[in-house]
């Protein structure tokens, strides 16, 4: 169902895949936007490995939702790892995450304010910080989390 990366040598493990994501900070979210145009947008993220799912926070409403509602399939990129070889220095060499799958709204409060404390673990420099942002902003927050159903990983040179 899912293309194979087409360059076999530039793949990746899934386990190095996997660790791409967990250490990013931030990725692309794309969606089947209006009028059949793509919608992509940066997003924070976090990334359960035990759950195979990623888990993000936005706005209530808007065009992410709308689309969203319309169509929960998307896909997810993030990219990290840059290296530099002095023999190529003006090419740097890096690596990327495709992540498909299907992104629903949480709705249920409970879960909510858990995720927002799960997520906000990896942004935030101390638990006493994370527990007040999550009481602060737990209730005017939308969690949404995309369950993965395949993802692969590549390394690049950039020439």
């Amino acid at each position: 169902m899912f293309r194979a990366v087409r360059k076999k040598k530039n793949e990746i493990s899934i386990d190095a895949a996997k660790e791409l994501l967990r250490c990013c900070r931030r990725g692309i979210l794309a969606v089947n936007g209006d009028n059949g145009y793509p919608y992509a947008i940066p997003i924070n993220y976090l990334y359960d490995e035990g759950a195979q799912k990623i888990i993000f926070h936005g706005a209530k409403a808007g065009h992410k939702v709308d689309a969203l509602k319309a169509c929960d399939k998307v896909c997810f990129t993030t990219f990290g790892n840059e290296s530099i070889k002095e023999e190529e220095a003006w090419a740097p060499f890096l690596q990327s995450v495709v992540v498909f799958g299907r992104c629903h709204l949480i709705e249920n409060r409970e879960d909510t304010i858990k995720l927002v404390k799960q997520f906000a673990l990896k942004y935030y420099p101390d638990e006493k910080m994370v527990d007040e942002e999550a009481a602060l902003s737990g209730r005017e927050v939308q969690m949404f989390e995309i369950e993965i159903e395949h993802l692969s990983g590549k390394k690049v040179q950039e020439r």
